[in-house]
């Protein structure tokens, strides 16, 4: 039973997640900021060798926790309370529904021909400078924003949960993954924390290298399940295409697979911060995209948000059955 025990963790966190999500201002999410936040204040001297150690005890350190607190259930009290753990843990680090409030209230507006509304919504949403934002470009930077926070919340917590859980170690890959992604932002030199509460630039090399290498895999293995699902060979052409000229950017894959999947130009020149706006309070702050070269396809248009959704359930659905498949080969075994 504890080989089906993560693939039973994601199902139920997943169903819970979707009936009763985490909203933005839970201040659960504070923690995450407040260990950050610690941990640089007293670990970050400016030198190479201390940016390492302060990105080892903020990501890891949690991690271990996780892990400690996973293995005294299983050998001390037994699987179903470790189970229920596992669902936690996910439940707090995954996020499918945080993002979906603003978007389907831009989508709303949009299909109702309101684009002054449909701007409101974004700026509010993103913190950002919008202006008079033609109507295809508000629907380029939804499906952007929607697909690397669905990359981040979902795939990637997914990903590293499961290979760290068949390695018997729980659910310590969940928090490594959401952990390193939140330093990696609330480290990084557009962080608006650090105007406040700055990090050196050691800590910010740091934690910016260590999200590339933890990243590299899920932002793969995501893009490759938007392919499968959706048009297959435009969205490797388009994955390829990028890998080339940019080998290292994880979230230029997935938007380069997107693309292609649904048939839709993305990429071009980045929204701007306001510059009035606080300091992120938690890891639930959805990623800033930069600029970047607008690939190949059709001008975005309102149906192509109803297409990136069921891209993202589909890649879902694949997921869970291809865990579900390995789970029942692992009882077998």
């Amino acid at each position: 039973m504890i080989a089906a025990m993560s693939f039973f963790a994601i199902l139920f966190a997943l169903l819970i997640e979707q009936a009763r999500p985490l909203s933005r201002s839970d201040p659960i999410h504070a923690g995450p900021r407040a260990w950050a936040l610690s941990v640089s204040r007293n670990f970050d001297t400016g030198t190479p060798a201390h940016g390492w150690v302060a990105w080892s005890i903020a990501v890891l350190v949690p991690s271990a926790i996780a892990f400690g607190v996973h293995w005294a259930l299983v050998h001390w009290i037994g699987w179903p309370v470790a189970l229920l753990w596992n669902v936690a843990v996910l439940y707090f680090t995954l996020g499918f529904r945080q993002f979906s409030y603003h978007f389907t209230g831009i989508r709303d507006a949009l299909e109702e021909g309101d684009a002054e509304r449909a701007r409101m919504r974004l700026a509010e949403w993103k913190q950002v400078e919008v202006g008079e934002l033609p109507r295809s470009e508000i629907v380029r930077h939804v499906i952007e924003y929607c697909v690397i926070a669905a990359h981040r919340h979902v795939f990637g917590v997914l990903a590293w949960f499961s290979v760290l859980a068949a390695r018997g170690l729980g659910p310590s890959g969940a928090v490594l993954y959401r952990m390193a992604e939140f330093v990696s932002r609330y480290w990084s030199p557009r962080s608006r924390a650090l105007s406040t509460h700055p990090a050196s630039a050691a800590l910010q090399h740091s934690a910016a290298k260590s999200w590339m290498v933890i990243d590299w895999l899920p932002a793969r293995m995501t893009a490759l399940s938007f392919a499968v699902v959706g048009s297959f060979e435009e969205a490797i052409d388009g994955w390829r295409f990028h890998a080339q000229r940019f080998p290292n950017d994880n979230d230029g894959v997935i938007l380069a697979a997107t693309s292609g999947a649904i048939m839709v130009r993305l990429g071009g020149e980045a929204l701007r911060l306001k510059s009035d706006v606080s300091p992120n309070q938690g890891w639930e702050t959805d990623p800033d995209i930069g600029d970047s070269d607008s690939t190949p396809g059709r001008e975005p248009e309102v149906a192509h948000l109803r297409s990136v959704v069921g891209l993202v359930w589909r890649s879902v659905v694949v997921w869970m059955l291809l865990l579900a498949l390995l789970s029942f080969a692992r009882l077998l075994g």
